[in-house]
């Protein structure tokens, strides 16, 4: 039975590498700046934001074959929080074994005990095997909905004192 856990500052380096087989297969392979100072930071500071489970491994291999990276939303509509799902990454040689479902699982129950609206998450278009699992779950894609994101110099342009851009 697979052990799904919520990280300590020990799996830090085991996220983090991860994070750039992830990035790799999103990929994205160069995209990654987090360090392991930055995501012990992140997730284990004062005040933390952002939180991560782990879930580990039945036998050979690494311990640690997957990770969870979340963080609080919150609907206005619903008047209530969510759970935004950063990350969800399984390592290949351990996929189909349960340990996507046993993450994702343990996120609904923190949503469900704590009176959360809902998971959610983002998706590649052509992502298929993470699309049909996800829908094996019943999850579905909000339709109707796009992700917009401000980033880089666009954000830098923007956020910076006296820009000029068009109203609205």
């Amino acid at each position: 039975m697979s052990l799904v856990r919520t990280a300590v500052p020990s799996d830090v380096p085991h996220i983090l590498a991860m994070i750039h087989d992830l990035a790799i297969y999103e990929k994205e392979p160069d995209a990654v700046k987090n360090t392991e100072d930055m995501l012990t930071r992140s997730l284990f500071g004062d005040s933390p934001q952002v939180f991560a489970h782990v879930v580990e491994g039945d036998g050979d291999g690494p311990d640690i074959v997957g990770y969870a990276l979340w963080f609080l939303n919150y609907s206005t509509w619903e008047g209530t929080h969510g759970i935004y799902l950063e990350d969800l990454y399984v390592r290949p040689e351990a996929r189909g074994g349960g340990y996507g479902k046993a993450l994702l699982r343990s996120l609904a129950e923190i949503a469900v005990e704590r009176g959360y609206a809902r998971v959610e998450w983002s998706v590649l278009d052509w992502n298929e095997p993470s699309i049909n699992f996800y829908r094996s779950l019943g999850a579905g894609p909000m339709d109707g909905w796009s992700t917009f994101r401000l980033d880089g110099e666009a954000l830098g342009r923007f956020g910076a004192t006296g820009d000029e851009t068009p109203a609205l």
